[in-house]
């Protein structure tokens, strides 16, 4: 059996699954009923300074877009950190803790950019037996409006200061979260290694507005009649999130720096393409909102078979597998050629490939052979884009073919280049000339 066993920056948990700061780590209740499923550890919703209590609205929290069946694609909300007293839940985090000491607990945090704000809260977090803190670095509602959040997260200056009083007031492991309205990821991630961080986490909802109520011409979710932008989560924001743990994880600069991938987690291959891209363990939320807590137990099973059916002993065989596979656009292989096949056996005659090819590619599937409705791809005109692939309804019916090397490709008229098949060692490729060098 695959070992899922965790270690995070020292952080041990048995399982990388964690929950995300949000609505479902809210309380002992709900963190007791998430341990009890089998989630391998949690970051508590996040705590605020002690001060005047944090006030919610009493409506509508959130918006949401959803697929042909109904399905929650994209979930926005408008809530806020904790509106819970700061020591009621330092108190519940403590006896969790002490319940569980097998499972992760992660405090996250956010208070005022002011030294003295971190340097009071730091102790009274690592009393309750905390495994490590999470800087909250990212909220961009609500919060932000007030210095903290985005509002710290949007400028790298702002990070490596905070990050630096953290370290100095405490003993527990940094884990800095993210915003992804940024223009370069890189750059928030550079400056939190600056300051010393353990590891960040990444990435926080985006700024949204998910819909207009036309009857009322106020954004959703609407409250008293007027709207406001939130944050953005679900399987929507997975291609996006994916992009930055790939560019933080390849990034020289930050080469090395561990990662707790956030984004759209929905099932165990999710986990798996953050893992593979340099992950060292992922947060979930909206699945869990959406499907309960238990929908871990799928996510457990579904990666320990898929390791074991591949031979992946631990975590450690998978994490950033695919980071040397990630490249810039100039390095791709242009000599690499292929070809769209339809199976005829699977295809159901919609036409859906003639039409995307005929009206906004490149005029390269048939509709009709001697009269008779049938769809074929014509190599000679076909670039390999794949659009085909992606709009046909019936899964496998069409796939791409690699011409083999030395084959004439007739578009173009040219040899397919024998070496495309032994890209590592390929000159295009920016690894390979590294290492000739």
């Amino acid at each position: 059996m695959a070992d899922l066993r965790n270690n995070f920056v020292g952080i041990k948990s048995p399982n990388p699954f964690w929950l995300a700061s949000a609505p479902p780590t809210d309380k002992a209740y709900n963190v007791e009923r998430a341990f009890k499923a089998g989630w391998g550890g949690v970051v508590w919703k996040t705590l605020g300074e002690e001060g005047p209590p944090v006030v919610n609205v009493n409506g509508p929290r959130y918006g949401a877009i959803w697929g042909a069946d109904r399905r929650l694609l994209g979930l926005n909300n408008i809530e806020l950190i904790t509106d819970r007293d700061l020591y009621t839940n330092l108190r519940e985090m403590k006896q969790v803790k002490m319940n569980w000491p097998d499972r992760a607990l992660i405090a996250s945090i956010m208070v005022p950019c002011e030294e003295e704000s971190w340097k009071a809260i730091l102790p009274l977090v690592e009393e309750t037996g905390a495994d490590g803190i999470e800087l909250n670095f990212g909220c961009p509602h609500g919060m932000s409006e007030r210095g903290m959040g985005a509002a710290v997260g949007q400028v790298p200056e702002y990070i490596e200061m905070v990050v630096r009083w953290c370290k100095q007031y405490t003993r527990m492991p940094v884990i800095t979260k993210l915003t992804p309205n940024i223009t370069d990821i890189r750059k928030p991630a550079r400056a939190a290694k600056a300051g010393g961080t353990d590891a960040v986490s990444l990435i926080n909802t985006i700024n949204s507005i998910v819909s207009v109520d036309l009857d009322n011409f106020a954004p959703n979710p609407t409250v008293g009649g007027k709207g406001t932008h939130g944050g953005y989560c679900g399987p929507a924001v997975k291609p996006i999130a994916l992009n930055m743990v790939a560019e933080i994880a390849r990034d020289p600069e930050t080469y090395g720096l561990p990662i707790s991938g956030i984004g759209g987690i929905t099932t165990w291959r999710d986990a798996a393409e953050f893992l593979a891209l340099g992950a060292g363990n992922v947060q979930v939320c909206t699945a869990a909102m959406t499907y309960g807590f238990k929908i871990v137990q799928e996510m457990i099973s579904g990666l320990s078979d898929w390791m074991d059916s591949k031979g992946h002993r631990s975590l450690d065989d998978i994490c950033g597998r695919a980071v040397p596979n990630v490249t810039d656009w100039q390095y791709l292989n242009l000599n690499y050629i292929a070809k769209a096949h339809i199976d005829q056996d699977a295809c159901i005659k919609c036409g859906r490939c003639h039409i995307a090819c005929e009206d906004t590619s490149h005029q390269a599937i048939t509709q009709f052979v001697d009269g008779v409705r049938h769809f074929e791809v014509m190599e000679d005109e076909c670039v390999g884009c794949n659009l085909c692939v992606n709009v046909c309804p019936v899964e496998n019916c069409i796939t791409m073919v690699g011409l083999e090397p030395g084959t004439l490709d007739q578009r173009t008229g040219k040899v397919v280049d024998p070496n495309y098949a032994n890209w590592t060692t390929h000159p295009n490729n920016p690894a390979a000339r590294q290492a000739a060098e």
